[in-house]
């Protein structure tokens, strides 16, 4: 039975939730621990103690004294209430619903605990759990729009349209006067509710409604824009064509208003003559636009082309725009608008200028020479450096050309440094961007290709000094911990990435780990959001905000960290003496004595990085004392500063599947995903599983090479098992993969096959040579052979044979004179590759 406190201590207990409410912590323990030496077991005292030490970063202790609070008080909706508190600060959101469903029991009426409820609900995504709890709430308090808003929202992501429509119009019914133009939330309540007509369909509706209480609303482009949409999509051209053209009078360089003008006026694209005329006529009336001029560019041909490309092109070299390059390059996949672009830049850099500027009889403005003649060797660099028009020695000599010019400019040392990353050669691409960086110290941007090339070129340490000219590196970490805190997803990747390629997995696997739990901190910081929009009333950008957290992991670089991380639990798994370090790496063939003496050479320089790492923490110590981050919170020192716990596993395999469930899940049709959950599943031997990934895969890409070797492997797992599999497994394996590769298959005809079907193909070719080497091990002196062959193909490009040489090093585990003799062969191909400088010369 609970205890009942005196008035006295019922005073004291009053005082104890205030000091929690006001942050006031010390105070609260303090006045908790008066209560509870006259009354030791009072629960609900006990339960807002542990809360407070919740708060303190106590979480262990605090749970131990709620399960005491608890044991005293089975049915007190306070101890529930707060026991679900701290699941929610372990993030155990589905133990803290629970609690709060328990406590709700316990007290029907407690507004705290329906709207705690509620949170969770949303971010839990129990939409129809959330349905019912904001109606409670609703019923609870009416006059509260929140309580309005939130039902609609609801409903709205429930999928029941008409239902959050009349949750909104049954408020609207209940204002006895309108709000005022100036009332903000009642301005995001109403377009809410009109996209949600607009999303159920019914765009006559969702036009009559805005057209009546859009009127009122404070977002006047929000409201001219949904107008002009409506418009277009019922067909009333001429009103549409209207509703455009009042968007361009607003902003004349938004593509997305021409796009709907020229629908509006129902110009077909074939038409270039009536889309020439209307851009002709937006150009005389924005003569200082970029867009209408820009736009005629993508639809012209021949000489119509040439003639407007000219104008645009001359205009923008004379101005100096940086971005021309960038704003034409999209036209380079028609060929013959990207040779004639060329032979219209090339006639300026030797003095073939018309003296017609933009279609006029005007005389060539004399201008600035210097700086038409610079922007056109930076254009020209550009273009040479561009994958579709590529010719790297002329990229360099223009742009050396254009640095002549101006040697100050930052943009033109960049793009060398870019060419100088084309030609391989990543040590003097990062010479080049450090010298660019240099030119401007106080520009972020530069500052962070400067280190990125760095990256690249695997010099972390120089990267880093290159980051902390903009990080505040009093914080704990210094600078490292400070782009942390930062959540500075490209730099941990490509450094993450960059140990990877030296095969230093503790620290590779520190950083991707980092990524990891920066997606985990995106998805758990809407949680605020789910109260807070709420308040402010912004409800379209919070939908928005749900639905992009709905597709969170499948962002490009969740799926690039993920790919990276299971790269490097699988040579974990593959040669576990990487754990020593990075000189292990293909030394499966050394003998155990030297073996043993590796290991402890490397113990000795794991403990010297260790002891190197916490002088430099003892340095920092005094400072990093009190130091905070963001938050306000004080944060904690990094205990593995080199990821030594990480790499020290005992089941990479397992750990890998953190990065692979969520990739699978949300990028299924991503081939490269399912290709690396082949690799973990088959060396699980989760055969059903394993297949499960190569018939996605092969729905994707039936030819694709890494299926193609792994479809080899998977039969010859089959064919080699050392127990038969389980009679349910086994029927669902073989039947399923069957209509693949059937048993009665020869692989090496299947293999031939292949390889004369996909013989121009570099990649194919290799898997191919892959998938004979797997099934005549014998043939490994002449698959090498062939292998190196394969740089003379003429799809192998220099990333291509950057590729190969991992594949022989870290896959065949071909030895180093093969490798010498494929990095000659490639060296004679790509002379200023830094990957392939012989070790020998």
């Amino acid at each position: 039975m609970p205890q009942q406190l005196s008035s006295k201590d019922s005073s004291l207990f009053r005082q104890v939730v205030r000091h929690y409410e006001n942050k006031q912590y010390k105070k609260g323990i303090k006045t908790a621990d008066q209560i509870l030496r006259k009354n030791p077991n009072h629960g609900d005292t006990q339960a807002m103690k542990a809360l407070i030490m919740s708060n303190l970063g106590q979480l262990e202790e605090a749970f131990a004294l709620a399960k005491a609070a608890l044991r005293n008080d089975m049915k007190s909706h306070v101890c529930w209430h707060v026991f679900g508190l701290l699941y929610r600060a372990e993030k155990n959101y589905e133990e803290a619903i629970k609690a709060y469903r328990f406590a709700l029991k316990l007290e029907p009426e407690s507004q705290p605990i329906q709207r705690d409820l509620a949170l969770l609900q949303m971010q839990m995504r129990d939409y129809q759990g959330y349905i019912q709890s904001r109606s409670s709430m609703l019923q609870s308090r009416p006059s509260l729009r929140q309580n309005w808003t939130a039902l609609a929202i609801a409903h709205h992501l429930a999928g029941n349209l008409t239902e959050a429509e009349n949750v909104l119009n049954t408020y609207e019914e209940t204002l006895k006067t309108p709000p005022s133009r100036a009332d903000m939330e009642h301005s995001e309540a109403v377009l809410y509710k009109n996209t949600i007509i607009a999303e159920s369909g019914d765009l006559e509706r969702a036009l009559e409604h805005l057209d009546t209480a859009g009127k009122r609303c404070s977002d006047v482009l929000a409201v001219m824009e949904m107008r002009a949409d409506y418009l277009l999509r019922l067909d009333r051209k001429s009103e549409a064509e209207a509703a455009y053209s009042a968007l361009i009078e607003r902003n004349p360089e938004n593509s997305h208003y021409y796009d709907g003008l020229i629908k509006a006026k129902a110009i077909a694209d074939t038409d270039h003559k009536s889309l020439k005329a209307v851009y002709d006529e937006l150009v005389e009336k924005f003569p200082r636009g970029d867009a209408p001029r820009r736009a005629p560019l993508d639809f012209l041909e021949g000489e119509e082309f040439r003639a407007a490309a000219d104008s645009y092109l001359q205009r923008m070299l004379r101005k100096g725009v940086p971005s021309l390059f960038a704003n034409i390059k999209v036209l380079y996949d028609r060929p013959a608008k990207r040779d004639t672009v060329q032979e219209l830049v090339e006639g300026y850099a030797s003095g073939n200028v018309q003296t017609q500027v933009n279609g006029s009889s005007e005389a060539q403005k004399t201008g600035d020479k210097t700086t038409f003649e610079a922007s056109t060797f930076y254009f020209l660099a550009q273009h040479y450096n561009y994958y579709l028009s590529r010719d790297l020695h002329k990229a360099l000599e223009y742009v050396e050309k254009a640095i002549s010019l101006d040697p100050k400019s930052v943009d033109y040392h960049m793009t060398r440094a870019r060419i100088y990353k084309h030609y391989g050669d990543f040590p003097k691409a990062a010479e080049a961007m450090e010298e660019a960086r240099q030119l401007d110290e106080k520009d972020r941007h530069i500052n962070t290709k400067a280190a990125k090339y760095r990256l690249r070129n695997d010099q972390n340490d120089k990267a880093l000094e290159d980051m902390s000219k903009f990080t505040r590196n009093e914080t704990v970490g210094g600078p490292l911990g400070d782009l942390h805190e930062m959540q500075c997803v490209w730099y941990l990747t490509e450094d993450g990435e960059s140990y990877l390629r030296q095969k230093k997995l503790g620290l590779a696997l520190k950083r991707l780990h980092a990524v990891f739990n920066i997606f985990d901190v995106w998805q758990e910081d809407q949680f605020d959001f789910h109260s807070f929009s709420l308040r402010k009333g912004m409800v379209r950008a919070y939908v928005d905000m749900v639905r992009w957290e709905d597709h969170l992991r499948d962002h490009p670089f969740y799926t690039r960290m993920a790919l990276s991380a299971i790269k490097a639990y699988v040579l974990l798994h593959d040669q576990p003496d990487l754990v020593h370090g990075p000189m292990f790496a293909n030394l499966s063939d050394v003998d155990e004595e030297e073996r043993k003496k590796a290991i402890k050479k490397a113990k000795k320089e794991q403990q010297r990085l260790e002891k190197a790492e916490a002088e430099k923490q003892d340095l920092k110590k005094a400072s990093a004392a009190n130091a905070k981050g963001a938050d306000g919170e004080v944060k904690k020192e990094d205990t593995d500063p080199l990821g030594t716990k990480l790499v020290q596993t005992k089941e990479p395999l397992k750990d890998a599947l953190k990065f692979l469930t969520p990739l699978l899940e949300f990028s299924p049709g991503d081939i490269r995903a399912q290709t690396a959950g082949f690799e973990v599943y088959i060396r699980r031997q989760k055969y059903a599983l394993a297949l499960k990934c190569l018939l996605a895969a092969h729905a994707i890409d039936p030819s694709h090479p890494t299926l193609h070797v792994q479809l080899a492997r998977f039969r010859l797992a089959l064919n080699s098992l050392s127990e038969p599999l389980p009679e349910k497994i086994s029927d669902v394996v073989l039947n399923e993969f069957e209509a693949i590769l059937p048993k009665s298959t020869n692989l090496e005809d299947w293999n031939n096959s292949y390889l004369t079907f996909h013989k121009d193909s570099v990649d194919h070719v290799r898997a191919a040579l892959s998938t004979r080497l797997l099934l005549t091990p014998a043939a490994k002196a002449e698959c090498e052979k062939e292998f190196v062959s394969t740089i003379d193909l003429e799809s192998t490009t220099l990333e291509k044979a950057i590729l190969g040489l991992e594949t022989l090093a870290d896959e065949w585990k071909s030895d180093a004179a093969v490798r010498e003799a494929y990095k000659e062969k490639a060296h004679n191909k790509w002379k200023e590759a830094s990957s392939f400088i012989s070790n020998q010369s």
